[in-house]
């Protein structure tokens, strides 16, 4: 049954309407599934008939359809062949025919195809976009131009490789010409179009594609076509960075235009050239030097050039780290610099406090290293920085005198002559750190010709002790403490720490929001002993009042969005809650009663991930150390939130809320599955749960948790081959093969062996499947790990010559291939401790226990031997329980609707074999004590079958 258009774009717009959305949505993942569901889309996106809002609603379905349904993690298509095909085939020509809007979707549906095809599934693709190419249609050519940007901007972060270059060669190859040759056309059009103020801007657009796909290009490798015309290239850039059209720029002070986009890209472009290719770049630099510093000494105040400016002080930074640094090597220049480039960008401007008083949020992040590069203060102080590691104590001299004026300035009058203070604050903090800050440490190397502590004593003391003229200089001294925070001594910190923590109790939002940031890196931070700076049971003691006024903070205006704003107060309470461990037990009610009910809002619109990453991980923490003491009580209060979660299917939070059952079970002593978990299981082992790759880790940490609990159960409720068929899927897939392992030796460590062994043959024959089919590095060392599982378990009825029978029933013999090839060579490489230890047992097993290498296989005991004395050149010894819990750089975590691991409640790996303790001396024991058990049969071995080397290496542990 094929899908209806116009019941479709029915369903399209009433999915516009909130009080529709949820039946429309239900009701078009009916029509997904019928065939050419995606055409369906596409036709609706083309029709230049209906509603502009259908149109988008189409595309932007297709869009998110695509990157769900194109491929599975392997690699292979979901959909048909012959709809792959017709996708291929017609999305191009409809993405150039479309209007702007239509066409940003478009082309991130294009970008994710290209993720899995381009080139070699999809090699037409260059030869397509070129044939389209105008020498004057601006909306066709902006059209290719965009799908070709989505393609090959996936160059810019990857790793040199040979597969990369083949391919940007394939693209060099076709596209180089054509692109340059566009350029010149693009070049015409704008100059044809002086009088013609929407074709210049439509040929502008052009030129704004055309620089993105310079860089491009040449993001790996400088392309030969470019190196050959660079002259040529270089002047074009030249002329576009100079130049100015009173049609292109826009009324508003505050929004740029695209001639400002265009120049910003021309500097990110000159950036990369100085950095990497200055050799050949070289001889076109001056004029751009000159130019940039002309623009900067002209510029406006605007934000709308904010952009441009940050990006003109980010290639003088470059130039700045060549030999061309030198021309800056001097007196006058660099007073030069300062007075009219770094201080001008350095003061706050009007619209700085404007935007800190009505969006503090935005200025906080702004303000934050990192979290937005485009800021005018943040360029001016990498440019400072920069020439500071060329010319430290030019700089330093030179800067010192300016903070000293700006010093005495506020000094003449601190009401009106606040901003000085903060420039001059600004201005230190420029020269007087070296590097990059770090998210643990903040500043680690300093310049030591300015003495911090000095500073933070004379001038920033008394803005956190007291109230300064105006509040963004309590501001600076909270950013001081933080940014600095590595460079005070305990002592000092013992005397700030108080500090801040009352600043929490400021009214004004940035205050105690930086309040939170300072307070959370504190706790955080630790001396060379590993030893927290500051006294836990300082911490411990305020705790209540502490999370008492956090949690008033985040939820002080109730809407959902509001509170999930702000994830630096809530980073806070995690990490308050990390720090106290036990501290939390008096005041559980408290943390709980309060978490729950910022779930219960948040959950109908979350909005915020790190928001949400940071509430789950207080959570994990308050399971973690309120849970060995009050399971029953968590469990019965989060039982109702998180399955209410679960009901509504709110996707960003059910990955976590399936950690956060793990660790309320592991958590709990008792053992057992309550009637709650019981019901959870039910709904674990349903295969639509396992649809959403986000949920998958989660749901495998779920139930390797509860199947230990009731095992009884899950044999008598005939859940075994449900639990099994999950372990078919994922064996299956590259993205889970490590989670199935983890899942199959839950199930046979717990399920008696009667209940498994009907099992064993299918569970073999899919491994030795995936091993010679779509073999991984990941997937051999989890098999070899696994093989040694069983092998070390005799004890259990499993044993090396239990795998050996198993493995001849999916084929004769097909162990002795596998064992010489991939289980002797590379169990030396296993990368965890506690596999290498349960590989000692298992091969210690072998030569002691085994029928197959006694009789069948008499070469293996000889080879298993000396693969044994290897390893226990360098025992491995499985970590203990560490119960420090790591701090997850959130910025690396990769957000959105997926999985992301709670730290605070991760698993600890377990040690299989507690009771062998010294590995060494085991083996020696255990080989005794079976060659007794067998009169004598072992030393009898060791003489018929090992060399004197051999014989003498295990002798060492026979003694």
């Amino acid at each position: 049954m094929s899908v209806d258009i116009s019941a479709l774009s029915q369903l399209l717009q009433a999915s516009l309407n909130p009080q529709q959305s949820k039946q429309a949505e239900a009701a078009i993942v009916q029509e997904q599934s019928k065939p050419n569901f995606s055409l369906a889309l596409l036709q609706l996106v083309a029709d230049g008939n209906q509603p502009t809002t259908i149109r988008l609603a189409s595309a932007l379905y297709f869009k998110n359809f695509i990157k769900r349904y194109w491929v599975d993690e392997d690699g292979n298509y979901k959909l048909p062949a012959e709809e792959v095909t017709a996708i291929k085939r017609e999305l191009i020509g409809l993405m150039v025919s479309v209007p702007p809007n239509l066409q940003a979707q478009l082309g991130e549906a294009i970008s994710a195809i290209a993720d899995s095809d381009f080139w070699e599934r999809w090699d037409t693709l260059v030869d397509d976009l070129i044939s389209r190419l105008t020498p004057d249609n601006a909306t066709v050519n902006n059209g290719v131009l965009r799908v070709a940007h989505s393609i090959f901007k996936r160059w810019r972060p990857l790793f040199r490789s040979d597969d990369l270059f083949t391919e940007i060669n394939h693209v060099l190859t076709k596209f180089g010409g054509p692109f340059l040759t566009l350029m010149e056309h693009t070049d015409a059009a704008i100059t044809n179009s002086q009088n013609n103020p929407q074709a210049l801007k439509e040929a502008f657009g052009t030129l704004d594609l055309i620089v993105k796909l310079f860089y491009d290009l040449s993001c790996q490798d400088l392309p030969p076509v470019f190196e050959d015309n660079l002259p040529a290239i270089a002047g074009l850039l030249h002329k576009y960075l100079t130049y100015d059209s009173a049609a292109l720029r826009t009324d508003d002070d505050e929004e740029a235009g695209i001639q400002e986009y265009v120049k910003a890209g021309i500097f990110e472009a000159l950036m990369l050239y100085v950095q990497k290719y200055e050799d050949v770049f070289g001889p076109h630099l001056g004029q751009f030097i000159e130019t940039t510093w002309n623009f900067l000494m002209s510029v406006g105040l605007e934000t709308k050039y904010d952009i441009l400016v940050s990006k003109a002080l980010q290639f003088l930074t470059a130039v700045a780290g060549t030999q061309h640094a030198e021309s800056f090597n001097n007196q006058g220049v660099l007073v030069s610099i300062i007075e009219k480039v770094i201080l001008p960008n350095l003061t706050l401007r009007e619209s700085d406090v404007e935007l800190y008083e009505d969006e503090p949020i935005e200025f906080i992040r702004r303000d934050l290293e990192g979290s937005d590069n485009d800021t005018r203060r943040r360029a001016a102080t990498e440019f400072l920085r920069q020439l500071m590691s060329r010319f430290e104590d030019l700089v330093t001299n030179t800067a010192k005198t300016y903070i000293d004026g700006y010093l005495q300035n506020y000094a003449s009058n601190k009401q009106d002559n606040w901003k000085s203070k903060d420039t001059a604050v600004y201005l230190f903090s420029a020269i007087a750190a070296k590097g990059k800050a770090t998210a643990a440490q903040g500043v680690i190397s300093t310049n030591p010709n300015v003495n911090i502590l000095e500073f933070f004593q004379s001038h920033i003391a008394e803005d956190l002790q007291g109230e300064p003229g105006h509040s963004i200089l309590k501001v600076d001294s909270i950013k001081f403490v933080y940014v600095f925070r590595s460079q005070l001594s305990p002592a000092l910190w013992r005397a700030a720490f108080p500090l801040l923590v009352n600043q929490l109790a400021s009214s004004d939002y940035v205050v105690h929001t930086y309040a939170a940031i300072a307070v959370e890196r504190a706790l955080f931070m630790t001396d060379e002993n590993r030893q927290s700076i500051i006294p836990q049971g300082d911490v411990t003691a305020s705790a209540k009042d502490l999370l008492s006024h956090l949690f008033k903070l985040v939820t002080k205006d109730s809407k959902p969005e509001k509170i999930q704003e702000n994830e630096f107060l809530m980073k806070c309470v995690m990490r308050v809650l990390v720090f106290i461990r036990d501290g939390i037990l008096p005041i559980t009610d408290l943390v709980l009663t309060n978490f729950i009910n910022i779930v219960k809002v948040i959950r109908h619109n979350p909005s915020n991930p790190r928001f949400q990453y940071y509430l789950f991980e207080g959570l994990g923490a308050l399971i973690r150390f309120a849970g060995p003491t009050q399971s029953e009580k968590l469990e019965t209060t989060l039982y109702s939130p998180f399955a209410a979660i679960l009901q509504e299917g709110v996707e960003e939070f059910v990955p976590y809320v399936f950690q956060l059952f793990a660790a309320l079970l592991e958590a709990n002593p008792a053992g057992h599955l309550t009637k709650y978990y019981q019901e959870l299981l039910n709904i674990v082992i349903l295969p639509q749960v396992w649809e959403s790759r986000g949920n998958v880790p989660a749901l495998v940490r779920l139930l390797t948790s509860m199947i230990p609990r009731d095992v009884q159960g899950i044999v008598e409720r005939k859940q075994v081959e449900p639990i099994l068929g999950i372990f078919q899927k994922l064996v299956s897939t590259k993205a889970h093969e490590a989670l199935s392992f983890e899942l199959i030796e839950t199930m046979i460590a717990h399920i008696p062996l009667e209940i498994m062994q009907p099992y064993f043959v299918t569970i073999v024959q899919l491994m030795l499947t995936r091993l010679s089919s779509m073999k991984t590095e990941m997937f051999q060392q989890r098999f070899i790990a696994f093989y040694h599982f069983i092998s070390a378990r005799q004890d259990k009825g499993l044993g090396a010559d239990f795998f050996i029978t198993v493995s001849d029933q999916v084929q004769q013999d097909v162990f002795k291939g596998v064992y010489l090839t991939i289980i002797l060579p590379d169990t030396q490489k296993l990368p965890r401790p506690v596999d290498r230890k349960t590989a000692v047992v298992s091969f210690t097993k072998t030569l002691t226990d085994s029928e197959a290498f006694v009789s069948r296989y008499p070469k293996g005991w000889g080879l298993t031997t000396q693969r044994l004395i290897e390893l226990l050149i360098n025992p491995p010894v499985p970590q203990a329980h560490d119960d420090i819990i790591p701090d997850a750089d959130v910025d690396e975590v990769g957000f959105g609707v997926g999985f992301t691991q709670l730290n605070t409640c991760r698993k600890q790996p377990k040690d299989p074999f507690p009771e062998i303790t010294d590995v060494k001396s085991w083996v020696g024991q255990y080989l005794k004590d079976a060659n007794t058990r067998h009169n004598g049969k072992i030393v009898n071995l060791v003489q018929e079958r090992l060399g004197p080397d051999v014989q003498s290496a295990l002798n060492e542990y026979l003694r």
